[in-house]
């Protein structure tokens, strides 16, 4: 693998949350799902997957600043200088005079233990991996099932659990990195971002929006059609609703472990652009009822 901080573009001494904020940018720019087709982009985005989870382990990440370990977890060879190889006898592939008898000891049982293991390594356990799966508002809602693109490449499809929220993460057991020597692959963990939406927001298992309403409607009351998550409905508006007038659809909010919560409409009064009569109707009606609004609310 190349330079995992070239690949993400950021510092070698960055903090994680640089690091981080650097990934995340690019997953949303070169992800799978945004360029179908594109092979360079789908390799663009395992590279900057495998960067983001070398960076991500601490340890490792210590072990490459160090020049312990290159980009792909491996152990840098070591020089000696001509003298030490001389001491040791690693020139000759042997053991030098200077060698105890524990020295040699130790080297001979770490040499039969390389032998016994596969590749000359002892089995280790693969690295997990971070994913960044975008879905919209209802989708999180209402549940979903997405493909993802894995850092091995595999494309999966997840279900997307009812009544995610953002920033949840779902993980894929044995669907990270795979391991060396034999060891397990490792996990994938698979980041939730909840797109907003133009209308909802929400609030725990209820469904907020705002819903503007003609001068008609507020003072005679009437039907009026409002979204949900579920589709159009008609929402009946009491005659003399005011602006931020509240009113409930039950079991339109998002579904939880018992239950759907609600869909909270605030109405709001809308009046028409530039019409003549209405200004006059309310000039000479104003005239005749006089009121104040903030008074009575103890403004």
């Amino acid at each position: 693998m190349k330079d995992p901080y070239q690949v993400l573009g950021v510092p070698k001494g960055a903090p994680a949350d640089e690091i981080k904020q650097a990934y995340r940018a690019l997953a949303r720019e070169l992800h799978p799902d945004l360029n179908p087709g594109n092979a360079r982009a789908e390799e663009r985005f395992k590279e900057i997957s495998a960067a983001y989870d070398f960076l991500s382990d601490s340890e490792r990440r210590g072990q490459y600043d160090r020049g312990e370990i290159d980009a792909t977890g491996a152990p840098r060879r070591r020089t000696r200088t001509a003298g030490a190889g001389a001491r040791s006898g690693a020139g000759r592939g042997g053991f030098g005079f200077g060698d105890s008898a524990d020295d040699i000891l130790s080297e001979l049982l770490r040499r039969k233990e390389r032998g016994r293991t596969a590749g000359g390594m002892p089995p280790r356990r693969g690295e997990d991996a971070r994913h960044d799966l975008s879905v919209s508002f209802v989708e999180a809602a209402m549940g979903a099932t997405k493909r993802v693109t894995l850092v091995t490449g595999k494309h999966l499809d997840i279900k997307v659990p009812a009544g995610s929220v953002d920033g949840q993460t779902l993980r894929l057991k044995g669907q990270g990195h795979p391991g060396q020597g034999g060891g397990e692959a490792g996990d994938a963990f698979i980041d939730i971002l909840v797109q907003p939406h133009p209308f909802f927001t929400r609030r725990d298992l209820d469904i907020l929006i705002t819903v503007p309403v003609t001068l008609f409607e507020a003072v005679i009351g009437g039907k009026v059609t409002v979204p949900t998550i579920d589709g159009r409905v008609a929402l009946t508006v009491p005659a003399g609703s005011n602006s931020g007038s509240v009113l409930r659809l039950k079991g339109k909010g998002v579904q939880g472990p018992s239950g759907r919560g609600d869909q909270l409409v605030t109405l709001s009064v809308t009046l028409p652009d530039g019409d003549a009569d209405l200004r006059k109707f309310i000039e000479k009606w104003g005239a005749k009822h006089p009121y104040d609004p903030r008074a009575k609310a103890g403004m």
